[in-house]
C-alpha cells in the first residue's frame, strides 16, 4: 500500500463519500487537516477537507505550508504513519495506541500542530471522523482484492 500518494487519500475520500451512513453517527464536521509524512527522500503532505458528512477534497501540498494550509496538521515520520495503516489493514480499524488520537496525544511519533489554537482544537472535536476516514483503508484494500 503506497500511503504517500494523493491517489491513496483520494481513494479514502471516495470510500467515505460512498458510505455517509457510517459518518452520520459522528455528526457533521467542517475541518481541514494536513497530514505530513517525513521521509529521507522528500516529505509528503496532503490536505484533506471535510464538509458535513463528506470528504470535500484532497490536495497535495508542500510540507512546509501545512500550518497555513489547514486548521491543524499531523506531522511525523512515514514509519509511524505506515504502522498505523498496517494496523488498520490487520484489524479493520486502528487499534490501541495506533489510533490517530493516541498517536497525536502521545506526541512521540506523530505530533498535532497548528498556527491557530481554535484550529488545533478541531482535532479534539473531530478526530473520530478523521479516524473513520483513515480506517477506510481497510475497506478499500478489501475492495481492491
Amino acid at each position: 500500500m503506497n500511503i504517500d500518494s494523493t491517489a491513496f487519500f483520494a481513494g479514502l475520500a471516495d470510500e467515505m463519500n460512498a458510505h455517509p451512513e457510517q459518518f452520520r453517527v459522528l455528526g457533521e464536521c467542517d475541518i481541514s487537516a494536513a497530514l505530513v509524512m517525513r521521509k529521507p527522500d522528500g516529505d509528503f503532505a496532503i490536505r484533506v477537507a471535510f464538509e458535513g458528512l463528506t470528504c470535500a477534497g484532497v490536495t497535495a501540498i508542500a510540507a512546509d505550508t501545512a500550518g497555513s494550509a489547514a486548521d491543524f496538521y499531523l506531522d511525523g515520520p512515514i514509519s509511524a504513519w505506515q504502522a498505523m495503516f498496517d494496523d488498520i489493514l490487520a484489524n479493520g480499524s486502528a487499534s490501541g495506541r495506533l489510533t490517530i488520537n493516541s498517536l497525536a496525544l502521545l506526541g512521540t511519533d506523530i505530533r498535532l500542530r497548528g498556527n491557530d489554537p481554535m484550529g488545533t482544537d478541531k482535532f479534539s472535536r473531530f478526530n473520530q471522523t478523521l479516524q473513520e476516514y483513515l480506517d477506510g483503508a481497510a475497506r478499500t484494500a478489501v475492495a481492491a482484492r
